[in-house]
């Protein structure tokens, strides 16, 4: 049995390893079970992450571009830090320091 494209969902994401930056596309389901970035990274049973439409950097500056690459697989084991990318978001400025009272 097929699921329809409309139980999934499509959200952009930065991922970093030891060595690159990796921003790309993850597939979710649009609810409930696997529907968050850290639901598929804390799923035991899967050892790899699947991204579309990504972009590999280095962290040493040798392709300052970046490789682009319309399907990469990302050991679940090698991610450093996730982080999804809200297209609506504004930078934010840190919240100033807590003082003593």
């Amino acid at each position: 049995m097929m699921e329809s494209m409309e139980s999934y969902r499509y959200e952009r994401v930065i991922i970093e390893t030891t060595r690159h930056r990796i921003e790309g596309t993850i597939t979710l389901a649009r609810d409930g079970y696997r529907s968050r970035l850290s639901d598929v990274l804390n799923a035991t049973e899967r050892d790899f992450l699947s991204l579309t439409d990504a972009t590999i950097s280095t962290f040493d500056g040798a392709d300052a571009a970046g490789d682009v690459q319309p399907f990469v697989v990302v050991s679940r084991h090698q991610i450093v830090i996730a982080i999804p990318q809200d297209p609506n978001a504004r930078p934010s400025t840190p919240p100033p320091p807590l003082t003593a009272v």
